[in-house]
């Protein structure tokens, strides 16, 4: 492609990181999206080989810009135009926080089934589930 820069709002979008282009826009408007740990805007054009963080609650995702796509891809493409820099040790703590949520009930919401039960049984007590 002859585009050597383009708009970080539109890149997150097509690489799949947020499912509209607006969800992207908001989140650059909130913070969410840093280029060297500095906030940027939705308009702020991005380079290949930006390094972007994307935070992804609880997730904080850490990516490489490697191409720019003509379009929105599909899954299986996203490798080809995106390098995945987040440690293994950040997608541990989001599991780890989703394992622990499982034992929450909202009030009201009634006694756990037999198989949440055990699940939430098996996470207390067996250390070496994770």
């Amino acid at each position: 492609m002859e585009n050597e820069s383009l708009r970080i709002d539109k890149w997150l979008w097509e690489v799949r990181l947020f499912k509209t282009r607006s969800q992207a826009t908001d989140a650059c408007k909130a913070g969410k999206i840093k280029i060297d740990g500095t906030n940027i805007k939705p308009a702020k054009d991005i380079k290949i080989g930006d390094i972007i963080s994307v935070s992804l609650n609880p997730l904080f995702k850490t990516v490489k810009v490697k191409q720019f796509p003509r379009s929105r891809l599909g899954a299986k493409l996203v490798p080809d135009y995106m390098e995945d820099l987040t440690p293994q040790s950040e997608y541990d703590r989001v599991k780890l926080i989703e394992a622990t949520n499982a034992e929450f009930r909202e009030r009201g919401s009634g006694r756990p089934t037999k198989k949440s039960r055990r699940v939430i049984d098996k996470l207390k007590h067996d250390k070496d589930a994770w």
